[in-house]
């Protein structure tokens, strides 16, 4: 069964790779879901996968890529439509 979280990352997470990073990493794990920059600087995701693969995804969350510094991130429950099944920047 999978799983979905919504997931909120400030800091330095814009201009710095993070969505490029995070949809490599998501790929990678088998996570589908999207991710975007808001207009405040920071990044919004929806992770959805087995739980397995969402603890990983959100450990690597919480640093992110090399020049990224994630200084807060908070996960809450949510839902990922239906006809995503793959993981997008949007």
């Amino acid at each position: 069964m999978k799983d979905c979280l919504y997931v909120s990352i400030q800091g330095r997470v814009q201009g710095v790779g993070f969505r490029y990073y995070t949809q490599i990493e998501a790929r990678k794990l088998g996570i589908s879901g999207w991710v975007r920059n808001q207009p405040d600087g920071s990044v919004e995701a929806c992770i959805c996968g087995e739980a397995g693969a969402l603890a990983a995804m959100q450990a690597w969350l919480k640093h992110g890529p090399g020049f990224a510094h994630v200084e807060h991130i908070e996960f809450s429950a949510g839902h990922l439509p239906d006809n995503c099944n793959d993981f997008r920047i949007v």
